[in-house]
């Protein structure tokens, strides 16, 4: 067996072991959550009893709905072990209509403490400061950008952007009113990079670029940059290393959300054409490329599919869950084995016009 092969049969065993735990706790009277223990009762089956590696929760339940996580009251969600604990709330999506929300205690520092150890410290240097430039407010992410920024020592400063107002904005062709928002955000962001010194970002694709319009980021001291946002192709892609970040400031794609977390790149250049791989923090969440069509099968490596989501925490646990994504299933690799996801982009990107605004 190559060691490579090796690294994927110890991951499976782990994320076997996780998977049994996770769904155990979810659904036992002692420290499950109302949902899950209502839900078991009304299909019939003990989950607890039943699942006995991370296929079975591939084979037996049925995508996650979230609708669920608009509709319902927050506290279902709480297992018991919580109680007596307030809970975050965090909002996801909500462009239009209510927006779903997920209930955390501690989930994003340790998803974010996990993601620390794979920066540099020549590219995101330690004691010094950091600046966000995206969604704050009911987001997990400004919280998560912030521990993140502390557990290396640093401190962030942060400029406010409302991606559902630019998105309605896009939606209903006020552009001009979408261009004279993200002028205003990228005032704030320049004046700070002015006035105070700042050696990280984390930002999206296209506010990194606007902000290289008016400011010369390596001249303004920014050594590393966190870029997240769905949709970056491979000619995009080289051109935010190439041209903005100008080989010199460290480049961290990143893709997640406040339903998986943050999942993290493996090496890319010239040598693959720019093309980016994530691989989700396993065994806490599960990235899976399957068929839209027959979507309990998965589809072939370097074949496009839609992503599918797992999240396996004593916080929340979401099954199967659809994204609204589609990207290409890529083999492990020896960092992370097991599968990643490529090259990501709204699902039916082809096919329909995809409305991102400011990603």
């Amino acid at each position: 067996m190559s060691d490579l092969n090796q690294k994927v049969q110890e991951a499976k065993a782990q994320l076997d072991a996780h998977a049994v735990e996770i769904v155990k706790w979810h659904f036992s009277p002692e420290t499950g959550s109302p949902f899950w223990l209502d839900w078991a009762k009304e299909a019939g089956w003990n989950p607890a009893e039943e699942i006995t590696c991370f296929q079975d929760i591939a084979a037996k339940f049925p995508h996650f709905q979230d609708e669920w996580l608009r509709d319902l009251p927050n506290e279902i969600w709480r297992p018991k072990a919580y109680d007596g604990k307030p809970f975050s709330i965090f909002e996801t999506g909500g462009t239009t209509g209510m927006p779903k929300q997920r209930i955390g205690w501690e989930d994003y520092k340790i998803d974010y403490s996990a993601f620390s150890e794979t920066l540099s410290d020549d590219h995101f240097p330690r004691n010094h400061y950091w600046m966000m430039v995206g969604p704050t407010g009911p987001r997990r992410l400004r919280l998560a950008i912030e521990h993140l920024a502390n557990v290396r020592g640093c401190s962030c400063y942060f400029v406010d952007l409302d991606p559902r107002w630019v998105k309605r904005l896009i939606a209903s062709k006020q552009f001009d009113q979408a261009r004279a928002y993200m002028d205003h955000v990228i005032d704030q962001a320049t004046t700070i990079l002015k006035n105070r010194s700042v050696s990280a970002l984390f930002t999206t694709p296209k506010l990194l670029e606007a902000m290289a319009e008016r400011k010369d980021l390596v001249k303004a001291g920014i050594k590393g940059v966190f870029c997240g946002g769905t949709t970056m192709d491979k000619q995009y892609t080289r051109f935010l290393v190439e041209e903005i970040c100008e080989n010199q400031i460290g480049f961290v794609p990143t893709y997640g959300n406040t339903l998986m977390g943050l999942a993290r790149h493996r090496p890319f250049g010239a040598d693959n054409d720019y093309s980016i791989t994530y691989h989700a923090p396993q065994p806490r969440a599960v990235l899976r490329v399957v068929d839209p069509k027959r979507t309990e099968n998965l589809v072939d490596y370097d074949t496009w599919g839609r992503v599918e989501l797992t999240t396996l925490t004593k916080e929340f646990f979401m099954p199967r869950f659809l994204e609204r994504d589609e990207a290409i299933r890529r083999a492990p690799w020896d960092n992370d084995p097991w599968d990643g996801v490529a090259e990501v982009r709204p699902f039916g990107a082809m096919e329909k016009t995809i409305v991102e605004g400011v990603y």
